[in-house]
Protein backbone atom coordinates (compact mmCIF):
# COMPACT_ATOMS: atom_id res chain seq x y z
CA UNK A 1 0.00 0.00 0.00
CA UNK A 2 1.37 3.74 -0.65
CA UNK A 3 -0.38 7.04 -1.19
CA UNK A 4 -0.48 9.07 -4.37
CA UNK A 5 -0.91 12.42 -2.12
CA UNK A 6 0.92 11.87 1.20
CA UNK A 7 0.73 15.98 2.05
CA UNK A 8 -2.71 15.20 2.26
CA UNK A 9 -1.89 13.58 5.61
CA UNK A 10 -1.24 17.15 6.66
CA UNK A 11 -5.20 17.60 6.96
CA UNK A 12 -4.82 15.29 10.02
CA UNK A 13 -4.19 18.27 12.28
CA UNK A 14 -8.00 19.57 11.49
CA UNK A 15 -9.37 16.44 13.63
CA UNK A 16 -7.04 16.63 16.13
CA UNK A 17 -8.07 20.44 16.77
CA UNK A 18 -11.13 19.45 16.61
CA UNK A 19 -10.72 16.61 19.55
CA UNK A 20 -8.77 19.08 21.48
CA UNK A 21 -11.91 21.81 21.47
CA UNK A 22 -14.30 19.05 22.48
CA UNK A 23 -12.57 18.47 25.25
CA UNK A 24 -11.64 21.85 26.43
CA UNK A 25 -15.67 22.26 25.79
CA UNK A 26 -16.46 19.42 27.88
CA UNK A 27 -14.10 21.13 30.91
CA UNK A 28 -15.60 24.37 30.29
CA UNK A 29 -19.19 23.22 30.52
CA UNK A 30 -19.40 20.12 32.93
CA UNK A 31 -16.71 21.23 35.51
CA UNK A 32 -16.46 18.95 38.39
CA UNK A 33 -18.36 19.11 41.57
CA UNK A 34 -17.54 18.61 45.16
CA UNK A 35 -19.72 17.10 47.08
CA UNK A 36 -20.29 15.68 50.51
CA UNK A 37 -22.76 13.17 49.96
CA UNK A 38 -23.60 11.63 46.59
CA UNK A 39 -26.63 9.66 48.39
CA UNK A 40 -29.11 12.19 47.20
CA UNK A 41 -27.55 11.62 43.01
CA UNK A 42 -30.07 10.00 40.40
CA UNK A 43 -28.29 6.13 40.47
CA UNK A 44 -30.60 4.77 37.36
CA UNK A 45 -27.19 6.05 34.87
CA UNK A 46 -27.05 8.25 32.22
CA UNK A 47 -30.27 8.75 29.39
CA UNK A 48 -29.76 7.07 26.20
CA UNK A 49 -29.90 11.04 24.69
CA UNK A 50 -26.88 11.85 26.33
CA UNK A 51 -25.22 8.80 24.89
CA UNK A 52 -25.94 9.65 21.45
CA UNK A 53 -25.63 13.21 21.36
CA UNK A 54 -21.88 12.43 23.23
CA UNK A 55 -20.83 10.07 20.01
CA UNK A 56 -21.82 12.64 17.49
CA UNK A 57 -18.35 14.20 17.71
CA UNK A 58 -16.99 11.53 17.11
CA UNK A 59 -19.16 9.96 14.20
CA UNK A 60 -17.93 13.24 12.44
CA UNK A 61 -14.15 13.27 13.47
CA UNK A 62 -13.99 9.40 12.20
CA UNK A 63 -15.85 10.49 9.11
CA UNK A 64 -12.92 13.32 8.36
CA UNK A 65 -10.16 11.33 8.79
CA UNK A 66 -12.00 8.72 6.13
CA UNK A 67 -12.31 11.86 4.10
CA UNK A 68 -8.51 12.30 4.13
CA UNK A 69 -7.47 9.23 3.96
CA UNK A 70 -9.32 9.32 0.54
CA UNK A 71 -7.84 12.44 -0.41
CA UNK A 72 -4.49 10.66 -0.07
CA UNK A 73 -5.05 8.46 -2.91
CA UNK A 74 -4.15 5.02 -1.08
CA UNK A 75 -2.66 2.38 -3.62
CA UNK A 76 -2.19 -1.22 -3.84
CA UNK A 77 0.45 -2.41 -6.22
CA UNK A 78 1.03 -5.83 -7.60
CA UNK A 79 4.56 -6.16 -9.52
CA UNK A 80 5.97 -8.91 -11.04
CA UNK A 81 9.47 -9.37 -12.17
CA UNK A 82 10.75 -11.68 -15.16
CA UNK A 83 14.68 -12.65 -14.71
CA UNK A 84 16.46 -14.34 -17.45
CA UNK A 85 20.46 -15.14 -16.32
CA UNK A 86 23.13 -15.93 -18.20
CA UNK A 87 25.10 -18.18 -16.44
CA UNK A 88 29.27 -18.85 -16.43
CA UNK A 89 31.07 -22.27 -16.07
CA UNK A 90 34.14 -21.61 -13.91
CA UNK A 91 36.92 -23.72 -13.38
CA UNK A 92 39.70 -22.95 -10.76
CA UNK A 93 42.62 -24.62 -11.46
CA UNK A 94 45.13 -24.78 -8.50
CA UNK A 95 48.86 -25.49 -7.94
CA UNK A 96 49.25 -27.63 -4.96
CA UNK A 97 53.48 -28.29 -5.48
CA UNK A 98 55.49 -28.57 -2.45
CA UNK A 99 56.55 -24.67 -3.69
CA UNK A 100 53.16 -23.38 -2.78
CA UNK A 101 53.95 -23.69 0.82
CA UNK A 102 56.67 -21.10 0.78
CA UNK A 103 55.87 -18.36 3.24
CA UNK A 104 56.16 -14.75 1.63
CA UNK A 105 52.13 -15.15 1.58
CA UNK A 106 50.26 -15.15 5.07
CA UNK A 107 50.33 -18.39 6.08
CA UNK A 108 51.61 -19.74 2.63
CA UNK A 109 50.78 -19.52 -1.64
CA UNK A 110 48.55 -22.13 -0.86
CA UNK A 111 46.16 -21.50 2.17
CA UNK A 112 45.86 -17.75 0.73
CA UNK A 113 45.18 -18.84 -2.23
CA UNK A 114 42.26 -21.27 -0.89
CA UNK A 115 40.85 -18.31 1.36
CA UNK A 116 40.68 -15.90 -1.61
CA UNK A 117 39.09 -17.93 -4.46
CA UNK A 118 36.71 -18.90 -1.83
CA UNK A 119 35.57 -15.63 -1.28
CA UNK A 120 35.33 -15.29 -5.19
CA UNK A 121 32.94 -18.67 -5.02
CA UNK A 122 30.76 -16.53 -2.48
CA UNK A 123 30.06 -13.63 -4.78
CA UNK A 124 29.39 -15.49 -7.85
CA UNK A 125 26.06 -16.81 -6.83
CA UNK A 126 24.57 -17.80 -10.18
CA UNK A 127 27.32 -19.25 -11.47
CA UNK A 128 28.32 -23.08 -11.92
CA UNK A 129 32.09 -23.70 -10.41
CA UNK A 130 34.01 -26.59 -9.88
CA UNK A 131 38.00 -27.66 -8.81
CA UNK A 132 40.85 -28.61 -10.87
CA UNK A 133 44.19 -29.74 -8.67
CA UNK A 134 47.78 -30.14 -9.96
CA UNK A 135 51.33 -30.65 -9.55
CA UNK A 136 53.13 -33.86 -11.13
CA UNK A 137 49.80 -35.10 -12.52
CA UNK A 138 46.16 -33.29 -12.34
CA UNK A 139 43.05 -34.35 -11.34
CA UNK A 140 39.12 -32.85 -10.35
CA UNK A 141 38.70 -31.89 -7.08
CA UNK A 142 34.95 -31.11 -7.31
CA UNK A 143 32.99 -30.91 -10.73
CA UNK A 144 31.06 -27.92 -11.84
CA UNK A 145 28.16 -27.81 -9.89
CA UNK A 146 26.02 -24.59 -8.82
CA UNK A 147 25.80 -26.54 -5.17
CA UNK A 148 28.69 -23.33 -3.93
CA UNK A 149 28.38 -25.35 -0.24
CA UNK A 150 30.10 -28.68 -1.60
CA UNK A 151 32.70 -26.58 -3.98
CA UNK A 152 33.78 -24.76 -0.35
CA UNK A 153 33.94 -28.04 1.18
CA UNK A 154 36.34 -30.05 -1.45
CA UNK A 155 38.18 -26.56 -1.73
CA UNK A 156 39.26 -26.49 2.01
CA UNK A 157 40.46 -30.18 1.77
CA UNK A 158 42.92 -29.10 -1.11
CA UNK A 159 46.31 -29.94 0.93
CA UNK A 160 49.70 -30.48 -0.50
CA UNK A 161 51.40 -34.10 -0.32
CA UNK A 162 48.72 -36.06 -1.54
CA UNK A 163 49.75 -36.44 -5.36
CA UNK A 164 53.34 -36.68 -7.36
CA UNK A 165 54.74 -33.34 -6.93
CA UNK A 166 55.93 -31.10 -9.79
CA UNK A 167 54.04 -28.39 -11.98
CA UNK A 168 52.45 -30.09 -14.94
CA UNK A 169 50.35 -26.60 -16.08
CA UNK A 170 49.41 -28.29 -19.52
CA UNK A 171 47.73 -31.55 -17.50
CA UNK A 172 46.18 -28.75 -15.06
CA UNK A 173 44.09 -26.80 -18.19
CA UNK A 174 43.64 -29.84 -20.05
CA UNK A 175 41.63 -31.28 -17.20
CA UNK A 176 39.92 -28.14 -16.87
CA UNK A 177 39.14 -28.27 -20.69
CA UNK A 178 37.63 -31.58 -20.05
CA UNK A 179 35.39 -30.62 -17.85
CA UNK A 180 34.61 -27.76 -19.47
CA UNK A 181 34.33 -28.77 -23.33
CA UNK A 182 30.21 -30.17 -23.17
CA UNK A 183 28.97 -27.18 -20.87
CA UNK A 184 25.89 -25.05 -22.63
CA UNK A 185 27.15 -21.80 -20.73
CA UNK A 186 27.48 -19.24 -23.14
CA UNK A 187 30.47 -18.32 -20.91
CA UNK A 188 33.24 -20.96 -20.16
CA UNK A 189 36.27 -19.56 -18.13
CA UNK A 190 38.82 -21.76 -16.51
CA UNK A 191 41.44 -19.61 -13.90
CA UNK A 192 44.63 -21.00 -13.88
CA UNK A 193 46.88 -20.47 -10.75
CA UNK A 194 50.55 -21.42 -10.29
CA UNK A 195 53.74 -20.48 -8.83
CA UNK A 196 56.14 -21.89 -10.99
CA UNK A 197 57.46 -23.55 -14.12
CA UNK A 198 55.74 -26.37 -16.06
CA UNK A 199 58.03 -29.83 -15.78
CA UNK A 200 55.84 -32.34 -15.55
CA UNK A 201 53.01 -34.13 -17.34
CA UNK A 202 52.57 -35.55 -20.70
CA UNK A 203 50.90 -32.49 -22.23
CA UNK A 204 52.15 -29.47 -23.51
CA UNK A 205 50.69 -26.42 -21.96
CA UNK A 206 50.46 -24.80 -25.24
CA UNK A 207 48.77 -27.83 -26.40
CA UNK A 208 46.41 -27.87 -24.02
CA UNK A 209 45.54 -23.94 -24.97
CA UNK A 210 44.76 -24.60 -28.10
CA UNK A 211 42.21 -27.20 -27.34
CA UNK A 212 40.87 -24.49 -25.05
CA UNK A 213 40.62 -22.42 -28.07
CA UNK A 214 38.97 -24.97 -29.99
CA UNK A 215 36.10 -25.53 -27.16
CA UNK A 216 35.59 -21.63 -26.23
CA UNK A 217 37.26 -21.47 -22.92
CA UNK A 218 39.12 -18.27 -22.09
CA UNK A 219 41.93 -18.53 -19.37
CA UNK A 220 42.74 -16.43 -16.75
CA UNK A 221 46.69 -17.32 -15.65
CA UNK A 222 47.82 -16.02 -12.49
CA UNK A 223 51.36 -16.05 -11.24
CA UNK A 224 51.78 -16.58 -7.21
CA UNK A 225 54.73 -15.55 -5.53
CA UNK A 226 56.79 -12.53 -4.38
CA UNK A 227 59.95 -11.13 -6.71
CA UNK A 228 63.41 -12.30 -5.83
CA UNK A 229 63.96 -14.62 -2.98
CA UNK A 230 61.09 -16.40 -1.43
CA UNK A 231 61.27 -18.61 2.29
CA UNK A 232 60.57 -21.63 0.56
CA UNK A 233 60.76 -25.47 1.30
CA UNK A 234 63.94 -26.96 -0.05
CA UNK A 235 63.73 -30.51 1.92
CA UNK A 236 61.20 -32.84 3.37
CA UNK A 237 62.21 -35.12 6.59
CA UNK A 238 61.40 -38.31 6.77
CA UNK A 239 59.00 -37.01 9.79
CA UNK A 240 57.15 -34.95 7.36
CA UNK A 241 58.94 -32.14 8.66
CA UNK A 242 59.92 -29.20 6.05
CA UNK A 243 62.99 -27.58 6.37
CA UNK A 244 62.86 -23.57 4.81
CA UNK A 245 65.43 -21.56 2.54
CA UNK A 246 65.51 -18.17 0.81
CA UNK A 247 65.30 -19.24 -2.66
CA UNK A 248 64.65 -17.42 -6.30
CA UNK A 249 60.93 -17.59 -7.20
CA UNK A 250 60.78 -18.70 -10.62
CA UNK A 251 57.45 -18.20 -12.61
CA UNK A 252 57.08 -19.11 -16.60
CA UNK A 253 55.48 -15.49 -16.81
CA UNK A 254 56.49 -15.68 -20.81
CA UNK A 255 54.07 -19.09 -20.69
CA UNK A 256 51.24 -17.88 -18.94
CA UNK A 257 51.29 -14.52 -21.15
CA UNK A 258 50.85 -16.97 -24.20
CA UNK A 259 48.19 -19.08 -22.73
CA UNK A 260 45.78 -16.01 -21.39
CA UNK A 261 46.52 -14.50 -24.66
CA UNK A 262 45.78 -16.77 -26.90
CA UNK A 263 42.21 -17.73 -24.94
CA UNK A 264 41.17 -14.45 -24.67
CA UNK A 265 41.94 -13.92 -20.67
CA UNK A 266 44.50 -12.15 -19.18
CA UNK A 267 47.95 -12.82 -17.02
CA UNK A 268 47.90 -11.27 -13.56
CA UNK A 269 51.05 -11.34 -11.24
CA UNK A 270 50.11 -11.37 -7.45
CA UNK A 271 53.12 -10.65 -5.10
CA UNK A 272 51.26 -10.56 -1.92
CA UNK A 273 47.77 -12.22 -0.65
CA UNK A 274 46.26 -8.39 -1.36
CA UNK A 275 47.38 -8.19 -4.61
CA UNK A 276 45.78 -12.04 -5.52
CA UNK A 277 42.40 -10.23 -3.77
CA UNK A 278 42.36 -7.66 -6.42
CA UNK A 279 42.93 -9.83 -9.51
CA UNK A 280 40.13 -12.18 -8.58
CA UNK A 281 38.03 -9.23 -8.39
CA UNK A 282 39.00 -7.91 -11.55
CA UNK A 283 39.05 -11.02 -13.00
CA UNK A 284 34.78 -11.11 -11.29
CA UNK A 285 34.10 -7.71 -12.95
CA UNK A 286 35.01 -8.89 -16.47
CA UNK A 287 33.16 -11.74 -16.32
CA UNK A 288 30.32 -10.36 -13.86
CA UNK A 289 26.82 -12.61 -14.98
CA UNK A 290 24.66 -11.10 -17.26
CA UNK A 291 21.25 -10.45 -15.64
CA UNK A 292 17.93 -9.19 -17.33
CA UNK A 293 15.32 -8.08 -15.41
CA UNK A 294 11.70 -6.65 -16.68
CA UNK A 295 9.68 -5.44 -14.43
CA UNK A 296 5.72 -5.08 -14.79
CA UNK A 297 3.97 -2.52 -12.04
CA UNK A 298 0.09 -2.67 -11.84
CA UNK A 299 -1.48 -0.04 -9.24
CA UNK A 300 -5.16 -0.49 -7.89
CA UNK A 301 -6.77 2.68 -6.70
CA UNK A 302 -7.93 2.16 -2.96
CA UNK A 303 -9.54 4.88 -1.91
CA UNK A 304 -13.47 4.12 -2.58
CA UNK A 305 -13.56 2.47 0.58
CA UNK A 306 -12.24 5.54 2.67
CA UNK A 307 -14.69 7.46 0.85
CA UNK A 308 -17.89 5.36 1.32
CA UNK A 309 -17.02 5.09 5.18
CA UNK A 310 -16.77 9.06 5.77
CA UNK A 311 -20.44 9.54 4.11
CA UNK A 312 -21.43 6.05 5.97
CA UNK A 313 -20.43 8.00 8.98
CA UNK A 314 -21.92 11.63 7.82
CA UNK A 315 -25.07 9.88 6.70
CA UNK A 316 -25.35 7.95 10.67
CA UNK A 317 -24.41 11.51 12.38
CA UNK A 318 -27.41 13.44 10.42
CA UNK A 319 -29.93 10.59 11.29
CA UNK A 320 -29.01 10.62 14.86
CA UNK A 321 -28.94 13.91 15.35
CA UNK A 322 -31.96 15.13 13.31
CA UNK A 323 -34.67 11.81 13.65
CA UNK A 324 -33.57 9.32 16.29
CA UNK A 325 -32.67 12.53 18.89
CA UNK A 326 -35.55 14.60 18.12
CA UNK A 327 -37.80 11.66 18.88
CA UNK A 328 -36.95 10.66 21.98
CA UNK A 329 -38.12 12.68 24.49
Amino acid sequence: MQFKNPEAFYLLIVPALLILWHIWRYSRYFPSIKLSNLNYLNTKGRPLRAYIKSALPALRILAMVCLILAIARPQSTLKKENISTEGIDITIIMDVSTSMLAKDFKPNRLDASKEVASDFISNRPDDRVGLVVFAGESFTQCPITTDHSVVQKQLKEISNGFIEDGTAIGMGLATSVSRLKDSKAISKVAILLTDGVNNSGFIDPLTAAETAIQFGVRVYTIGVGSKGKALSPVRQWSDGRLEYDYIDVEIDEALLQDIAQQTGGQYFRATDKEALIEIYNEIDQLEKTKIKTASFTKKSEEFFPFAALAGLLIFFELLLKYMLLRSIP
